[in-house]
């Protein structure tokens, strides 16, 4: 019956299944096979491609299935280099969308002669790519300039992140070859901010990269460009506010990662300028307080993604503001030291209303975050969350935990490295015994016969317990060492097994109670999981990637 079905409707079904079934899928039969590669290549599935002789028939293979998505890993100026781009400008360059050749080292040559034959690329990534603009003679030449932008004309994303050697020079001449830009990443490149930057000899440009000249670009281009990334570029507040105001610019996305010297006031005033704004990335912008947070809040209530990691001096009273973003999606406040929790619950709750729609909360190394605020916040967000990061709030107990499992079963990522109160009563929802540390081989036994009977569909577990989380992805249990003795160990990987039916990421590190044997059990009883972390397992450094 399924061979009979055309490939577009095969292709349609299996772009619903989680990417490990639909490897399952592809060798039922040849029909299957080619329905599976159509699915994965819809969904954009990003593939590694090593620079070797060895990858040719590979490429080939992939051109033959219409691959639009690349990275190329250990790219440089060798024989073998210049072969696989040659391979891959025949076989995929027609099709080719994206295309990355991150931290290689390619020609300026065999790159220009790459892209001349990739008519349909949105997409290049060229960070850490500094052998192309060390000469500064990339695209200098008129005839050349032009076949490029011919050929990028519809590209819309650039990133040129961490390029040390990018000056106005090199800059001006590659922008100027891809007029359709939306998207550019400048992260962690050197940005000089002189008002009246000096001049070479001879009126030549500067060899550097200067913020007047992308100051200039941003104007020139206001009306098409939607996201900026200038992580750790050292962005100053006048020059923020500079940016902000430029007449016509509509910014969706910006990245101001690291940008430690960005005040309060530069933030409010461009939450004014910017009000367009959907993400929002402030992690590490050591300066600021709970008055950029009331900024974002007020001025921004379209926004979706916000981050605010490592913000020092960001307090529970900053924390009261969020209630007013109710389309946030995504929300990091990590290594937040003095937020507790407490104000966060109270405005993502529903005092203020319907709760954003919050899919992914990142409060990792929040070492102030207590039970009572997680256990408020928790039920709050049971419909829509999915990722959720705990690490190293090292006051949570089991009680989180049960929240978790009570509320969050349609987690997808869970992780709690380094959460050390959390034991295996907590995980497997079981009462837990007076004295834990004391536990004879009667208990142990029981503990095991509870296991088990919470797998069986009638009786219901005396406590929530991981069982219930059927739709998690990846665990993160690192340094968990309440996960006490092994056979107390190998039941919690057990039940894991037995119920995360889609796990596919696993992390026991420093896990005392947890030994290689019950590792191996777990590897073959779950066949599609792709890694399991397991460093210092039994004193040995160790990790399967399977």
């Amino acid at each position: 019956m399924a061979e009979s079905l055309p490939l577009e409707m095969l292709t349609y079904i299996l772009s619903f299944l989680p990417l490990s079934d639909q490897k399952e899928a592809s060798l039922v039969n040849r029909a299957w096979y080619c329905a599976a590669q159509n699915a994965l290549r819809e969904r954009k599935v990003r593939y590694n491609i090593p620079v070797s002789s060895a990858s040719l028939s590979a490429i080939k293979s992939l051109g033959l299935r219409g691959i639009s998505c690349i990275s190329l890993v250990n790219l440089d100026g060798s024989p073998a280099s210049h072969q696989v781009l040659q391979s891959i400008a025949y076989h995929l360059g027609p099709h080719l969308q994206s295309l990355c050749l991150g931290g290689g080292s390619p020609t300026e040559a065999s790159f220009v002669a790459l892209v001349l034959r990739c008519p349909a690329l949105r997409t290049l990534d060229l960070s850490g790519c500094n052998s192309l603009f060390t000469s500064d003679m990339l695209l200098a030449q008129p005839e050349t300039a032009q076949r490029v932008r011919q050929a990028l004309s519809g590209l819309r994303e650039l990133n040129l992140a961490g390029l040390r050697d990018l000056t106005d020079l090199s800059f001006n001449q590659l922008s100027n070859c891809v007029p359709s830009l939306e998207r550019l990443s400048l992260a962690y490149c050197h940005l000089t901010f002189e008002s009246a930057p000096a001049w070479g000899p001879q009126g030549s440009p500067p060899f550097e990269l200067s913020f007047q000249n992308l100051l200039k670009f941003v104007k020139e281009r206001a009306g098409s460009l939607r996201s900026l990334d200038l992580s750790g570029t050292g962005l100053p507040p006048e020059a923020l506010r500079a940016l902000g105001q430029v007449a016509g610019l509509q910014l969706q996305e910006l990245n101001l990662h690291s940008c430690r010297d960005l005040s309060t006031e530069a933030v409010a005033t461009l939450c004014r300028q910017q009000p367009g704004l959907t993400s929002l990335n402030l992690s590490g912008c050591s300066e600021l307080t709970d008055g950029a947070l009331l900024a974002v809040s007020r001025g921004l209530r379209h926004l979706r993604h916000l981050s605010l990691g490592k913000l020092q001096r960001l307090t529970d009273a900053g924390c009261t503001a969020l209630g007013g973003l109710r389309e946030l999606q995504s929300l990091d406040m990590a290594e937040c030291c003095l937020v507790s929790g407490r104000e966060l619950a109270q405005a993502l709750g529903t005092v203020r209303g319907t709760p954003p729609p919050l899919t992914s909360l990142r409060l990792a190394y929040c070492s102030s975050l207590k039970d009572a605020s997680v256990l408020s916040m928790i039920p709050v967000l049971s419909s829509s969350l999915r990722v959720l990061d705990l690490s190293s709030c090292v006051t949570l107990t089991n009680r989180t935990m049960q929240a978790i499992c009570s509320y969050l079963t349609h987690l997808s990522v869970l992780r709690l490295a380094w959460c050390k109160e959390l034991c295996d009563w907590g995980l497997l929802g079981l009462e837990e015994p007076n004295e834990e540390p004391a536990l004879g081989p009667q208990s142990h036994a029981e503990l095991k016969h509870q296991a088990s009977d919470s797998t069986d569909p009638s009786p219901q577990p005396q406590r929530p317990s991981l069982l219930k989380l059927q739709a998690l992805q990846e665990l993160d249990l690192t340094a968990c060492s309440k996960l006490t003795d092994a056979s107390l160990a190998k039941v919690t990987l057990d039940a894991i097994t037995q119920a995360c039916k889609q796990l596919q990421v696993l992390d026991v590190a420093m896990c005392p109670g947890i030994n290689m044997a019950a590792i191996r059990r777990f590897q073959e009883q779950l066949p599609q999981v792709t890694c399991i972390q397991s460093r210092f397992v039994g004193g040995a450094d160790l990790t399967l990637t399977l």
